[in-house]
């Protein structure tokens, strides 16, 4: 595999690549080391308790927030490049539309800003959800109003679409509705998406690709279907006075003790004792494992760290 800094790198492998990626502010560091790869296609949950160095890492890719140290690639190309500027798109929570605007006038002033724009797509997305055209964004509900934004980030035909929990502030059928059109918009155009979230249900439903922070660093990226199996959730018998010895050689993310008995999220290396009660987590129960203890060895599959070749933890 070539390297992502390279210029084969640039033949579209990797839709984000950090390499020692640290952003500090006067209060500290809010992101730190941070290095990865997200392939191009993949629709990626990005993960982390409040804090963690989520809306940082969000601010780095769409040049709000300028690196302290290390470098993000968009595509291959160096963020700050503005070739980088077209090939994306970014959406917060906050969703800052004119509220004076109707719907047809914010999609006109997509397309005078973008020079791609595909007012097609754009239509289709408002119109699929009966919203009006002629409508002001200011009368709109909160599903409305995420649908039409959604309609200026895929308007744009970004080739990166980031998200910075959009349907956090919807109810369940808005948020459900939003999603699948995200899924199907983002399927159809081949768009890789990152996409921050509290609600780790939603992600496990949508999500192929996972990047965990907690405490400004990687704890886990990869695939999901790979991270979920890496782990086992057991439960067993205390032998002697040291429950962590009773895990040996396992890598212990997590464990809990209740008298004599333990229960415990581990990666297993090698086989596990006929004796224990063993089951495969869920992606949440995994997922909130790793957020509970950042101290835990970090993980990641082959790909998302630069020197891997397999499943690896540091």
């Amino acid at each position: 595999m070539a390297d992502a800094f390279t210029p084969d790198g640039a033949l579209g492998a990797w839709a984000l690549e950090a390499r020692g990626l640290g952003r500090r502010y006067r209060r500290g560091w809010a992101l730190r080391d941070c290095s990865f790869r997200l392939p191009a296609g993949r629709i990626c949950g990005l993960v982390g308790p409040n804090g963690a160095g989520k809306s940082t890492l969000l601010g780095l890719a769409t040049r709000q927030v300028q690196p302290t140290e290390g470098e993000l690639r968009v595509f291959g190309v160096p963020v700050d490049d503005p070739a980088v500027m077209p090939r994306f798109a970014f959406l917060g929570q906050d969703k800052p539309l004119f509220k004076g605007f109707t719907v047809a006038e914010t999609l006109r002033m997509g397309a005078e800003l973008n020079p791609n724009w595909d007012m097609v797509a754009a239509e289709r997305i408002v119109r699929s959800g009966q919203v009006p055209m002629q409508a002001r964004i200011g009368t709109l509900s909160g599903g409305q109003r995420t649908r039409v934004a959604f309609a200026l980030a895929f308007g744009k035909r970004p080739d990166l679409l980031l998200l910075d929990e959009p349907m956090a502030d919807l109810d369940p059928l808005a948020r459900h509705d939003l999603s699948r059109l995200l899924m199907s918009e983002a399927v159809e155009r081949g768009t890789t998406v990152m996409m921050s979230s509290h609600l780790l249900s939603e992600l496990e439903d949508m999500c192929d690709y996972l990047l965990v922070l907690a405490e400004g660093r990687v704890r886990m990226a990869g695939d999901a279907d790979a991270l979920v199996p890496a782990h086992a959730l057991v439960t067993g018998l205390v032998a002697g006075a040291d429950p962590v010895a009773t895990l040996a050689p396992h890598t212990v993310v997590e464990m809990r003790v209740q008298g004599r008995q333990f229960q415990a999220l581990v990666r297993p290396d090698g086989p596990l004792p006929a004796e224990w009660v063993v089951t495969e987590p869920s992606l949440e129960e995994v997922l909130l494992a790793h957020l509970r203890s950042p101290d835990a060895p970090a993980l990641f599959t082959p790909g998302a760290r630069f020197e891997d070749e397999g499943i690896h933890s540091r």
